[in-house]
């Protein structure tokens, strides 16, 4: 018998040489709270956070770091989850934009993004959003030039920057009471 041009022998011994990969036990926090799995070594931690924890805020724009849609917190650090593997996170603590609001109330970040207009189509939003939270956690006081350098890593093909700009200053004077 052939299966396109692949007698079932050669088949059969293909697919005996394929390595089986083994699961890994994963354990990570993510916004507060505790997860287990058992997951592939090559998964993405986007992946994780999507698929198996049904974490859906963190967008998949490139998977190649360019355009930032997936960054979130990792032990305080912003990385983009698309190169980094799930693996890597364990036993670490993970943000995501779903864990920016906080017992039914927006965080000011979020509020003054709607506020000062700093979103359109809204798929770049949640890695600004954790760019910005990041930054605001280093410097509650940043220049316009730091925001830009804090949000450098993120593209928005919508808004010319500006708003989100002002959004992000807007935010930092809220957060520290002004």
């Amino acid at each position: 018998m052939r299966f396109g041009g692949v007698a079932a022998n050669q088949l059969k011994a293909v697919m005996n040489t394929i390595e089986v990969i083994e699961p890994v036990a994963v354990e990570v926090t993510v916004n507060g709270q505790r997860y287990q799995r058992e997951v592939e070594p090559r998964m993405l931690l986007v992946q994780l956070l999507r698929e198996e924890l049904r974490l859906t805020g963190t967008h998949i724009g490139c998977d190649t770091t360019y355009c930032g849609a997936c960054t979130i917190l990792l032990n305080g650090d912003p990385v983009k989850s698309c190169t980094v593997l799930a693996v890597q996170a364990d036993q670490g603590e993970v943000l995501t934009v779903e864990g920016l609001e906080k017992d039914g109330k927006l965080h000011p970040l979020q509020e003054a993004f709607s506020e000062h207009h700093g979103l359109q189509c809204g798929f770049c939003t949640p890695g600004m959003l954790m760019s910005a939270y990041a930054l605001l956690a280093d410097n509650p006081a940043p220049s316009r030039q730091e925001i830009r350098k804090g949000i450098a890593g993120n593209l928005c093909r919508c808004t010319g920057y500006e708003n989100i700009l002002n959004a992000v200053a807007a935010a930092a004077e809220e957060m520290r009471g002004e």
